[in-house]
């Protein structure tokens, strides 16, 4: 089965190495940490938002392991994040930065994903408008910390 093609955010001749995230954005106001096609719809909501709110996105493209360095560094500085990923938000990437977070250093989070409920099957623009993982809630959480 195949998917339709979405917005290209990397390249066979963007680097990647496993446990390192990349800095798609620097921003000073909020992190947005996200990972697959989230990435994109992250990017868009920090565009949309600019210039009134300065937005770093973060592209984890690996979660095992994750990328704890570069991710308390920009946190530190934003001292508010919003997870975003096309998967549940429990046992997923906004589970790891939570656990790291609780850990390491209490934050403001909200988090954008699939909640505590089954999937389904359809096409990928409809199903993340559908389970609400889209710029569109990335700016609502972004906004609720703010």
């Amino acid at each position: 089965m195949t998917k339709p093609p979405r917005a290209v955010v990397t390249t066979v001749g963007t680097p990647l190495t496993i446990g390192r995230a990349q800095v798609f954005r620097e921003g000073k106001d909020v992190t947005v940490i996200a990972c697959g096609a989230m990435v994109y719809e992250a990017l868009l909501a920090a565009e949309e938002l600019a210039p009134e709110v300065d937005v770093e996105v973060i592209n984890v493209h690996t979660i095992k392991p994750l990328d704890k360095e570069t991710i308390v560094r920009s946190v530190t500085k934003t001292k508010k994040v919003v997870v975003a990923e096309e998967h549940s938000i429990i046992g997923g990437l906004a589970g790891a930065v939570a656990e790291l977070f609780a850990e390491e250093r209490p934050t403001k989070m909200r988090r954008v994903g699939m909640r505590d409920r089954f999937g389904e099957s359809g096409e990928p623009e409809e199903l993340l408008t559908h389970f609400g993982m889209t710029k569109k809630e990335i700016i609502e959480k972004i906004k609720e910390l703010i």
